[in-house]
């Protein structure tokens, strides 16, 4: 197989690893019903002016498997830390106590639970997608070697090489989403 076709594999490989890497995050964001710090990934915190990650202004813990503490390194911050929570929409409650900041992760009712399994089917279906579309691009650009005399065999080569590098990565994504699926059904 020319150098060509060699790159444009392994440039498709790299990216579709950093889709499985991004639907992996996204999956890790739904809650399971389990107290889990990635929860809190998206909040941002108005730090003196500065939309600022949450992780980056205080410690988060997860104690026990419905509670999490967050500690704030400045305790001024703990009102602003508050309000960014409400309003980052997660069905939580923190509890400010003056020092640190609790919330209390309630069970998932069953419908709560579906709704939960149908988004994370939409995230894994999201990272497919990107999968996919990683392929048609690799598959584009190796159609184009053809104009610096890349013969079309070595062509077919790369473009069944990147066909099975997509299949193996969409049974990855697959994977993380049947994970997922059952963390969030189990009780």
């Amino acid at each position: 197989m020319s150098e060509l076709i060699k790159k444009q594999v392994n440039d498709a490989k790299a990216l579709m690893d950093k889709a499985i890497e991004h639907a992996d995050n996204e999956l890790n964001k739904i809650r399971a019903g389990k107290a889990n710090p990635s929860m809190l990934d998206d909040v941002s915190v108005d730090y003196y002016g500065t939309p600022t990650p949450l992780n980056q202004i205080g410690s988060v813990n997860t104690p026990d498997a419905r509670t999490i503490v967050i500690q704030p390194w400045e305790k001024s911050l703990l009102p602003a830390i508050e309000k960014a929570i409400k309003e980052a929409n997660l069905g939580v409650n923190p509890q400010n106590d003056g020092v640190i900041i609790r919330i209390n992760v309630p069970p998932l009712t069953e419908e709560r639970r579906r709704d939960l399994v149908k988004k994370a089917k939409g995230e894994a279906e999201t990272g497919k997608i990107a999968i996919r579309n990683i392929r048609k691009d690799a598959n584009e650009k190796i159609k184009k070697l053809k104009t610096e005399g890349v013969s079309e065999d070595e062509i077919k080569v790369g473009e069944a090489d990147v066909q099975k590098l997509t299949d193996s990565y969409i049974v990855k994504v697959d994977q993380l989403s049947e994970a997922k699926e059952k963390d969030i059904m189990t009780v």
